[in-house]
């Protein structure tokens, strides 16, 4: 048989537009591994789709416990996908407890797919079940489906004579095979991953045997009457690969150092959610870059100031704590005025809060969370794709400024994935780098006409300056003490900061130019976007603009808010953007707040205008 083709039986074949899937299981059963290849491949299928990583701090919970359950949804489709999806179509329950935690969530009339091996009464009361729900009429709702996925999986390599906990590991394989059958999946890309990644050619036999004993079962069980397929979407024409927020951040800093023709410095200290970024630009030292595992977050972030200082383009990346701890270096980077790329992948908090789970809680930390008058520019991407936009847009600003930029990503962009059409790079506008060489009437702190000093390299003769955290003089750069200057210098430092936005393009505005405004920022832009489609289609005047540029604010907004009777504001903190909104341009922007460690669904933000334009 060759890799990637099938017998097919004759099974009824039913066309769908969108479908979601949740893979659910111990935070041991290879749930991301299984949800990543599926996208992977559905991805290489043609197909529009966004997905939802899902899984618990612990690094291994107790096995069959409810806070071990890991998980991963796609949302997949024949036309444009906002969400990772509100509800999944189909659950694939590894054990009792990933079925206790997601099936409030699968839709009535869902398929689920259940491990029957994993129901035994010890681990049906670790999950809370004084019955077996698949037999006891609990799941009468749902379109049910029961099977030794482990048993089967362990019939159909043991001729491979690997030892127990081996065999057992590969069963999220069979449960990936019966899902790519039941949805005409072809396996090619995962055969060649598996053949690629297991170095062990047994592993590697095991694992393949494993996926196609699954993708068997469900052509020749009677189990299955029928089988799914989605249409390719119609999307621009392009190159695409699948792609997360944190590779795209990656790749956009490796495009900025291009564009730039500067080297690449990255000071980081491991954090969830943002340590794949780390990983990420380690792996490319053949293109100059040059990673440094710090001891802690300050040495981190100290170390890319001294890179920034040399001329180099220098990142620090880290999660909310190590923001944190990096406040003071930041304000150090900002008096010195270089330029210095700061990434927040933000999570819940506070302190060590929800480390593996999504916030926007530190809006008002990139904002106001140093000592003294310290403004840096605020920039936040809007989906995983849009992550490398703006990686090159925080690159671009900080060396045109000379200041320290926050990049405000979060843990479900970081994680999530979607399609994304490969740029190309002749199409994007150079950064351009003037570091200051004549040493003729040379001043450290002079100013061009956005407020910049001169960038000027250590070492090069008549440029020598003084640096540090103490005030300095104007122009000359010195230490100074004088109450005059110093008002002078914080003005000269804020003023250049609010510059930025002279650069900026005009706001767009999806939707109706007059009756109720949405505003968001982040990671809730497919949420509101699909929200706000739902409610124009039920005939309300409703429009959405999703802000990249946090601080800053573009000039025109306060005209664009200006049109609208009402603004709406959801977002995932306690309401931090609507303060500022409130503040910057006396709007009653009225608040919309979720703090659950979830990213918003699309039902909630209908819900939520709903509501609202009712009652008003």
């Amino acid at each position: 048989m060759e890799k990637g083709h099938y017998r097919k039986m004759d099974k009824a074949v039913q066309t769908v537009e969108t479908v979601a899937i949740r893979f659910a299981g111990d935070s041991g059963d290879g749930m991301q591994l299984t949800g990543t290849q599926f996208s992977d491949t559905t991805a290489l299928a043609g197909n529009d789709l966004a997905t939802f990583p899902d899984f618990p701090a612990e690094i291994r919970a107790p096995a069959g416990s409810l806070a071990g359950v890991s998980g991963f949804q796609i949302n997949f489709s024949s036309v444009a996908v906002h969400t990772p999806g509100d509800q999944p179509d189909v659950l694939v329950a590894m054990n009792p407890a990933a079925l206790r935690v997601n099936l409030p969530d699968l839709r009535h009339g869902g398929i689920l797919i259940a491990n029957s091996e994993q129901f035994t009464k010890k681990n049906l009361k670790r999950a809370g079940y004084e019955a077996n729900p698949l037999e006891d009429g609990t799941l009468k709702n749902y379109r049910v489906f029961s099977a030794d996925i482990t048993g089967m999986t362990l019939k159909s390599i043991e001729e491979l004579r690997l030892n127990t906990r081996a065999a057992v590991r590969c069963k999220n394989f069979f449960a990936l095979g019966l899902v790519y059958w039941l949805y005409n999946r072809d396996m090619a890309h995962t055969e060649g991953w598996i053949n690629n990644k297991f170095k062990e050619p047994l592993l590697a036999q095991a694992n393949l045997r494993a996926l196609r004993a699954g993708y068997n079962f469900g052509e020749t069980t009677e189990m299955f009457e029928q089988h799914y397929e989605v249409q390719r979407a119609q999307i621009e024409p392009g190159v695409y690969r699948s792609i997360t927020g944190n590779e795209a951040l990656g790749l956009g800093f490796l495009a900025a150092a291009e564009l730039s023709g500067l080297g690449l410095f990255l000071g980081s200290y491991p954090i969830t959610p943002a340590s794949d970024i780390l990983h990420f630009l380690a792996r490319h030292k053949g293109l100059g870059v040059r990673t440094f595992q710090a001891e802690d977050e300050i040495a981190a972030a100290c170390a890319a100031i001294g890179a920034a200082y040399a001329g180099g383009l220098a990142l620090t990346t880290t999660s909310g704590p190590g923001l944190a701890l990096k406040a003071e270096a930041i304000g150090l980077a900002h008096i010195l005025e270089v330029p210095l790329v700061i990434v927040d992948v933000q999570r819940g908090g506070p302190s060590t809060g929800l480390p593996t789970k999504t916030e926007q809680a530190d809006l008002m930390q990139a904002l106001f969370g140093r000592n003294g008058e310290a403004p840096v520019p605020v920039v936040a991407p809007q989906s995983a794709g849009d992550c490398f936009y703006t990686a090159i847009e925080a690159c671009r600003i900080a060396i045109r400024y000379m200041t320290p930029v926050l990049l405000l990503s979060d843990g479900y962009i970081a994680n999530s994935s979607e399609p994304w059409p490969i740029p190309d790079m002749s199409k994007i506008p150079p950064i351009d780098v003037q570091f200051r060489t004549d040493p003729e009437g040379y001043m450290p702190y002079q100013r061009d006409k956005r407020g910049a000093r001169p960038w000027a390299i250590p070492g090069v003769p008549g440029l020598e300056h003084r640096i540090g955290g103490l005030e300095k003089e104007d122009l000359t750069g010195d230490i100074s003490y004088d109450p005059q200057n110093h008002e002078r210098m914080v003005k000269l430092r804020s003023e250049k900061v609010m510059n930025v936005a002279a650069d900026l393009p005009p706001t767009e505005v999806f939707g109706d130019e007059s009756g109720t405004l949405v505003v968001g920022w982040g990671s809730t832009f497919g949420a509101i976007r699909a929200g706000v489609q739902q409610m124009r289609a039920r005939g309300h005047k409703i429009a959405h603009v999703h802000l990249r540029h946090l601080h800053p604010f573009k000039r025109d907004l306060s005209d664009v808010i200006g049109r609208y009777e009402r603004v709406l504001v959801p977002e995932l903190n306690n309401g931090q953007l609507v303060k500022l909104l409130r503040s910057a341009f006396l709007v009653d922007a009225v608040s919309l707040p979720k703090i659950e460690g979830q990213p918003y669904k699309e039902r909630e933000i209908v819900e939520a205008l709903a509501t609202h334009l009712e009652a008003n």
